[in-house]
């Protein structure tokens, strides 16, 4: 035994002296290359490791909140422990995994599956487990896929808000010009009375906007696009802008121009207004004097463009003095598809009119106004959308034969689906008695119009058969028609020089 310990000690000191002799021939760095060589001879493993944490360094590591929401919104996660979030100003609670909890797979990406779990306790992160053939997915496309949806879900989690500029161009307490308060509009695309076809249409280029960003960059257009809604008075205008807020997830600017006295405050306050918005300006021809140029002055010097020099650039000097309105024409053009319209993307024009026929043909072309869109009256397709919204009646459940009498009736009535939708609210809780009542508010609109029409048509016959006898006259006695033509004018003279004179 006591040899046993003696041979044990000689072996010790021998294995300590080959140490230091080891660590004073070979230097550390060869040591290190040396250990990294025997692990990739010996290792088998078919998997690699990235660690995601929430502090890099010092800041703050914006991956690792793009994981944390893109792990939430994923079914895939079926731990018995999960934690629970809610962030300030989000309409919706998300999950993640707890600590220690097991390895889950969360989705399957290009026949790949990728696995994640948390880090321990001591650090805030996530551990990405793929298969070392598998890494370049990882650099090149999947974590661009995992910001995007983040992106995604942080846009459609986020509470939306309805801004308005203040009053007389005043900033509240942020230096903001916009006020605001929450979105809270219920319309969307399932509830607007509206042909399907043309709502179709609709919702596909709102769709193709919003995923254009690298189309929109290629063909070298500015990120925008504009739509003109037109039509008559309750044809539901407003509520197409807030259906096209809640489909896109975007926040709403209401422009009161009364309340913008200046090109230059027009422009700051374009400046203001955030990516993935909708800044709408509604009745746009009672807003502001913005006339078809081609009615009125048409005579005068205008410019290359045929924009009058008048209403040419900004209000010059005083403009805006004494709360006056100078907003010109060229102004708002430049607001819509100037240089200063480029200093945002992803953002939305709708301006909304009773006349469309009132506005100048410069603020309607394309690449201002892309797509105008007429809010016609009620049709029956639209009738059927009403009823399900209303009353809870799909199409199997309507009757044949009233259906039949409304359908030939409901176009020439002219309803809009305002008017409508106020007959249905009314009965709401007698069904088969709101669409009796809807049947007789139709019949008794059509024959409104169908006198209407009629008056207006013998109207018009008079005050022609009343010119043409007019004409026969000065055909007739041409000096005496003369002689009334130059009485009228020397009156005329008479009443402007005494007009001057006072």
């Amino acid at each position: 035994m006591k040899e046993f310990w003696s041979s044990l000690a000689s072996l010790l000191g021998v294995l300590a002296f080959c140490q230091s002799i080891l660590h004073a021939v070979f230097p550390p760095e060869l040591r290190f290359a040396v250990l990294k060589l025997f692990k990739r001879l010996f290792n088998c493993s078919s998997y690699c490791y990235f660690d995601i944490t929430e502090i890099d360094g010092v800041n703050t590591n914006e991956l690792y909140n793009a994981v944390q929401l893109y792990l939430s919104s994923s079914a895939s996660i079926t731990g018995s422990r999960l934690s629970l979030t809610r962030a300030l100003n989000s309409s919706s609670t998300t999950f993640g995994l707890s600590n220690n909890d097991s390895l889950h797979v969360v989705t399957q990406r290009q026949s790949q599956t990728f696995s994640w779990r948390p880090l321990p306790e001591e650090k805030r992160g996530f551990t990405l487990r793929i298969k070392k053939g598998d890494k370049h997915l990882i650099l090149n496309s999947y974590l661009d896929y995992i910001t995007e949806k983040a992106n995604d879900i942080r846009r459609k989690n986020q509470e939306r808000f309805l801004y308005t500029n203040s009053r007389g161009g005043s900033l509240d307490s942020r230096g903001h010009p916009w006020e605001s308060v929450p979105f809270k509009h219920p319309s969307t695309f399932d509830t607007l009375a509206m042909d399907p076809t043309t709502k179709k249409e609709i919702m596909d280029d709102l769709r193709d906007f919003s995923n254009g960003q690298t189309f929109y960059q290629k063909t070298g257009r500015a990120w925008k696009r504009g739509y003109l809604l037109y039509g008559p008075p309750g044809t539901g205008k407003s509520s197409m802008i807030a259906a096209m807020a809640n489909f896109l997830g975007y926040d709403v600017y209401d422009l009161e121009l009364t309340e913008v006295h200046t090109n230059s405050e027009l422009r700051k306050l374009l400046m203001k207004t955030s990516s993935k918005s909708i800044i709408v300006i509604e009745d746009i021809d009672c807003s502001i004097n913005l006339g078809n140029r081609k009615k009125s002055n048409s005579g005068g010097r205008q410019g290359y463009d045929g924009t009058p020099h008048e209403m040419r650039g900004g209000g010059g000097a005083g403009a805006g003095e004494d709360g006056v309105n100078s907003i010109t024409l060229s102004g708002l053009l430049n607001f819509t598809d100037g240089l200063w319209s480029c200093c945002g993307s992803e953002r939305i024009f709708v301006f909304t009119t009773n006349h469309i026929e009132k506005l100048d043909p410069a603020l309607l072309r394309s690449g201002r106004m892309d797509m105008h869109i007429f809010m016609s009256y009620c049709t029956f397709p639209a009738l059927k959308i009403l009823l399900q919204n209303y009353l809870g009646f799909s199409e199997p459940d309507l009757g044949l034969q009233i259906m039949e009498e409304i359908e030939a009736v409901i176009d020439k009535a002219q309803m809009t689906p305002a008017d409508i939708s106020e007959v249905l609210i009314k009965n709401r809780r007698h069904k088969d008695k709101a669409l009796s009542e809807l049947l007789e508010a139709l019949r008794n609109m059509a024959e409104r119009r169908k006198k209407e029409n009629w008056r207006s048509a013998r109207e018009k016959n008079s005050t022609e058969v009343e010119e043409e006898e007019q004409e026969k006259r000065a055909l007739e006695n041409p000096k005496q028609g003369c002689d009334e033509e130059f009485e009228e004018s020397c009156k005329k003279e008479e009443e402007d020089d005494e007009e001057k004179l006072n």
